[in-house]
């Protein structure tokens, strides 16, 4: 069992060494162009399903509360935790159409649209991104495995070298926290 706990943080460590190995510097541009969005008084959005959701409501938390220093509160909203807003549109529209309904409604041109799925293949993300790319917001796609068809949709697609979902999801919350570290140096 102890192999067990070893080995899962070396794997969890290596495949963040390679993703920033591949990723630094569009990280670092990412998180320039939130910034900027943020000082011209847009916002961040994000979504994602399971536990791409609680990384999503995480990472719009860091914002708008704090994430290493004090600062003003920062617009970001999480699309996933409306359960009445979830559960109507689930129920009219169809689950696929649940991101895309909010985006239609809150999404402006400048803002940044953040859509999280491991597979890239969620098509309630997939549908977001779209909505919100024809809206003029920014997109972000966070991904993994051979990064799905999100990798065609957003501007800018950060994909995670595993198919082992909780790598992948750990990678994507430390993706996050490196984002809202870099927001809070240039703001």
């Amino acid at each position: 069992m102890l192999d067990l706990v070893i080995n899962s943080f070396r794997e969890s460590a290596e495949v963040k060494l390679a993703f920033v190995e591949i990723y630094g510097e569009r990280i670092l541009e990412v998180g320039q162009i939130m910034a900027e969005a943020l000082k011209s008084g847009n916002k961040i959005i994000l979504f994602g399903n399971g536990g791409s959701a609680a990384d999503a409501q995480h990472i719009v938390a860091e914002i708008v509360g704090r994430f290493r220093k004090e600062r003003r509160p920062l617009p970001a909203i999480a699309l996933t935790t409306d359960t009445s807003i979830l559960t109507a549109l689930g129920n009219d529209y169809g689950f696929e159409h649940i991101f895309e309904r909010q985006i239609e409604a809150l999404c402006m041109p400048g803002d940044i649209a953040i859509g999280i799925s491991t597979s890239g293949e969620s098509p309630n993300v997939i549908m977001g991104l779209i909505k919100a790319h024809h809206l003029g917001a920014t997109t972000v796609a966070f991904t993994g495995r051979k990064g799905g068809k999100v990798v065609d949709i957003a501007h800018y697609s950060f994909v995670v070298p595993s198919y082992d979902t909780p790598r992948i999801q750990e990678c994507h919350i430390t993706l996050g926290h490196v984002l809202c570290e870099i927001i809070d140096r240039l703001l």
